[in-house]
């Protein structure tokens, strides 16, 4: 009779970062890996302000991976957009599942489109990547801090705080949020950040019970565009906070990436 794995998963305990975490454990299931969850609360949940005035790379990811090392838990699923390009001594990335959607999206209650936002409108963001682009493409719009996880910031936009507000199109589709995305953002107007609707599953790099159950989960083609986009990211030696945005894809066979680099109030593109 074969013993079931089971592997104590670490994650953060927001709406979104709750459903990626039960995605993967639904995997691991279909596996015959058994999940128990551990909820960890990051500095980037328990501070308000902007988070580059709070510890700036890995404050949604440094606890879990304490965790990890510590021994306390098996497997961490971040986004992988939050998880530093500078490798922790130790740990590994086991498993990049396929990306679906990648894309930036413009929620608001009273406008169709970007183009139709009045000039000085207030939009919501808490990236200055896509600060730095926004005002790129629109310069005439104010754009303001905003915080909180996904339902916070659209109880925020639906009080009145904000006349639009940019999501990530991956979590808006996760949490079946899609009625509000009133357009998703081309990329020819706003890249997203790396890694950005990708998932990272991070384990200790001598577990190799953990590695090979994830080892499944792995999806080659999603891993190979998001590295490109990380090592572009690690060689600009740019944070997650920094104004650059990077899109890796496969097309007929080739790796294709795009990325630009602007300066924060977005007028100049540096790259």
């Amino acid at each position: 009779m074969s013993t079931r794995t089971r592997l104590r998963l670490g994650t953060r305990s927001s709406p979104l970062a709750r459903w990626q975490a039960e995605w993967v454990a639904a995997r691991l299931a279909e596996l015959e890996v058994d999940v128990e969850f551990v909820y960890i609360s990051t500095q980037g949940d328990v501070r308000s302000g902007p988070i580059g005035n709070i510890g700036g790379q890995g404050v949604f990811t440094k606890e879990i991976q304490r965790a990890l090392l510590a021994n306390e838990i098996d497997l961490a699923v971040h986004s992988l957009k939050d998880l530093p390009t500078e490798p922790v001594d130790g740990l590994a990335l086991a498993a990049v599942p396929p990306r679906e959607v990648c894309g930036d999206a413009l929620v608001t209650n009273d406008y169709a489109n970007l183009d139709e936002l009045p000039a000085g409108a207030l939009v919501g963001t808490g990236s200055l990547r896509r600060q730095a682009q926004l005002l790129h493409a629109r310069p005439d719009l104010r754009v303001a801090d905003i915080r909180g996880n996904v339902e916070t910031r659209l109880r925020k936009l639906d009080d009145g705080e904000y006349q639009a507000i940019i999501l990530a199109e991956a979590g808006l589709t996760r949490l079946e949020l899609t009625e509000r995305i009133r357009q998703t953002l081309p990329k020819s107007t706003m890249l997203p950040a790396v890694g950005q609707g990708a998932l990272g599953l991070e384990t200790r790099a001598d577990d190799t019970r953990a590695m090979d159950a994830l080892a499944p989960l792995n999806d080659p083609a999603t891993r190979a565009a998001v590295m490109a986009e990380r090592s572009l990211l690690a060689t600009l030696r740019g944070g997650c906070l920094a104004p650059v945005g990077a899109w890796g894809r496969f097309e007929n066979d080739r790796l294709h990436l795009d990325a630009v680099v602007l300066s924060r109030d977005g007028r100049e593109r540096l790259f």
